[in-house]
């Protein structure tokens, strides 16, 4: 994993900080286009009503104003998610309780990946609190996709910060595939849950080598290569997509699939960014292919 984290990243999140910044009702115009790999629906009133209601927790919803109110507080905190203020969102997502756990663990998931100059303990308090939150999020919301893959996406990148063996010795690999196949069962359409799929198979098989990969916890090149590709149908213009594409290809094979990776590199860093996170995408993709996978 660290072959590919930028060695110049700044204790600045996003590259423009405040260009992708959708004041009022720019962000609803927007979301669509913002969201379209993770397929987080607009959080508006009725539905943190519906949620209200599905999850019984309209107490939490009455002691924050009612169900306008948080939706007013989740859309902020995805506006300071698309704007590169990471830390504010994690903050104003983690006050929402269940139903702002998405936004809060996307954004530490972001910070893990690109993880400014800082002390490692505090991102591994931060990635270990966003366990805990997305696993109280999925425990209150069962039939939410994005409870499972944010709770999944958390669960790796704290794998990623061990070897793939510890993560493998401390179960973390079948936690990470429940939630995928959940996320997908719930919404086969989420992009960023097939791709994240298709690494999980790339990793073990990586590591561990085909037999034993499919043997002992039924990963495989195949399934890893037909999540990499459905991944890229639902969202060819994302650079995450193309980015952990790649990566999965040179884990699977780094020879023979070194210039496909540079392709989808290249291909990554030819996409328009639509928000800071997407800046950090293709500002990485720009630095070029890691000497190693």
């Amino acid at each position: 994993m660290d072959a590919y984290l930028p060695k110049d990243m700044t204790s600045k999140d996003p590259k423009a900080p405040g260009e992708y910044r959708y004041a009022g009702e720019e962000l609803h115009r927007q979301w669509k286009r913002l969201h379209r790999g993770d397929c987080e629906p607009w959080p508006d009133g009725q539905r943190i009503a519906a949620l209200a209601r599905q999850a019984g927790f309209a107490d939490l919803v009455a002691a924050r104003g009612g169900t306008a109110a948080v939706a007013e507080g989740l859309q902020e905190a995805w506006r300071q998610f698309h704007a590169g203020d990471f830390v504010a969102a994690v903050d104003l997502g983690d006050g929402l309780g269940a139903p702002g756990a998405s936004v809060a663990n996307k954004a530490v998931a972001v910070r893990a990946l690109y993880p400014p100059r800082s002390d490692p303990q505090q991102l591994h308090k931060m990635l270990t609190a966003a366990i805990a939150r997305g696993e109280g999020a999925v425990a209150q919301l069962s039939d939410y996709p994005n409870a499972h893959y944010m709770l999944a996406l958390v669960l790796g990148r704290y794998s990623q910060r061990l070897s793939i063996l510890k993560a493998l010795a401390q179960g973390l690999a079948g936690r990470v595939r429940t939630h995928l196949e959940r996320t997908l069962k719930l919404e086969p359409h989420h992009a960023e849950a097939h791709v994240a799929f298709g690494l999980y198979h790339a990793e073990i098989v990586g590591q561990l080598g085909a037999l034993a990969a499919r043997l002992t916890y039924g990963a495989s090149a195949e399934a890893a290569l037909g999540h990499f590709r459905r991944a890229a149908q639902l969202a060819p213009a994302s650079a995450i997509v193309h980015i952990e594409h790649a990566r999965g290809l040179l884990r699977l094979d780094a020879e023979r699939y070194r210039e496909q990776a540079q392709s989808l590199y290249q291909r990554a860093a030819a996409c328009e960014p639509r928000d800071a996170m997407e800046d950090l995408d293709v500002g990485h993709a720009r630095r070029g292919l890691p000497d190693r996978g």
